[in-house]
């Protein structure tokens, strides 16, 4: 029978196929109690942390590598830390389920009412809430979160802001990870929270067609001035095919088109103004109005929409 000293380089050569399989699971992190599951002592884990090998991630998460960690490492970091009923919520679900052009300061992670948060670190936010159900997991995601619209109506929520939680909201419906109908869904267990109402106006206000920030915006300031209320995202028929108009009064003849960022890159700009040339040609004022404009000048642009609307026969209710 061979003795331990002749055995010791088959177990390192084991112990180091293990840690290499482990490795590749999570992005390279895994929890010190798996490493001691797998048989590693925790001597073996002291010694490739001292040597640099590994290295330490919190309280309870370990990479089993070297060098900058990636968004998917810090992400296991932050399940890991927040215990094994921890799943990715928020803002942090949206991004790793697809959304984009959106950053985030923290990773959020919810566990359970009453369940024992075993560390929270600077850049990890993890909450427990009574909201929180086994069946809110994504089935589908490789990493543990909850599902869009749950994650969405969250993002909603915990937002700093009014103004940071509709642009989440509209931008997972403008970006085509949930639908209107879903969040709605999602909305219906929430029964006490300062922005409930909020959030079932702005879920109203989606499911009416508007699909971006600004046009949330015109739509609310055309109320706050006593304006008629646009039509959201018409289909209008040009050369080219269907177009959708952002906010239109077909009766006065008059369209607002609200450009965001996308609107300036090289690939739009020639189809917009097409677009823009062949509406105005089919006798309709086109106006157009940039998100920062909205931002710094909304007056100025608003009395724009006036004038338009009076020259296409409006008249204000003197009532109002």
């Amino acid at each position: 029978m061979p003795d331990a000293q002749a055995l010791a380089p088959l177990r390192r050569r084991r112990r180091r196929a293990l840690v290499d399989a482990l490795s590749q699971e999570q992005a390279g992190i895994v929890s010190l109690r798996r490493l001691y599951d797998e048989g590693i002592t925790r001597g073996e884990v002291r010694a490739n942390v001292r040597a640099a090998r590994w290295r330490r991630c919190g309280t309870h998460a370990v990479a089993l590598l070297t060098g900058p960690l990636s968004d998917e490492a810090k992400h296991w970091v932050a399940l890991i830390e927040g215990g094994p009923r921890a799943m990715l919520d928020g803002e942090s679900s949206l991004l790793v389920g697809g959304l984009q052009r959106y950053r985030v300061r923290l990773i959020r992670v919810t566990v359970p009412r009453g369940a024992r948060i075993r560390h929270r670190g600077s850049s990890v936010d993890i909450r427990q809430t009574r909201r929180w159900q086994a069946t809110d997991l994504d089935p589908e995601s490789p990493i543990p979160r909850t599902r869009t619209p749950i994650a969405a109506v969250r993002a909603f929520l915990w937002a700093s802001t009014a103004r940071q939680a509709t642009l989440v909201l509209t931008m997972v419906v403008q970006q085509e990870l949930a639908t209107v109908e879903e969040i709605a869904e999602a909305a219906l267990r929430i029964r006490r929270d300062p922005r409930r109402d909020l959030l079932h106006a702005v879920i109203l206000e989606l499911a009416g067609g508007v699909r971006s920030l600004g046009e949330l915006d015109v739509v609310r300031l055309c109320r706050a001035r006593h304006l008629p209320p646009p039509t959201s995202q018409t289909v209008v028929r040009t050369t080219d095919g269907r177009y959708y108009l952002d906010l239109r009064w077909a009766e006065f003849g008059l369209v607002v088109e609200v450009d965001g960022i996308q609107h300036t890159w090289a690939e739009q700009v020639v189809p917009d103004s097409l677009r823009h040339n062949e509406i105005a040609l089919g006798d309709q004022t086109v106006l157009r109005i940039p998100l920062l404009g909205l931002r710094l000048a909304p007056d100025a642009f608003f009395e724009q929409i006036e004038a338009g609307l009076r020259a296409g026969g409006w008249t204000p209710d003197v009532a109002a």
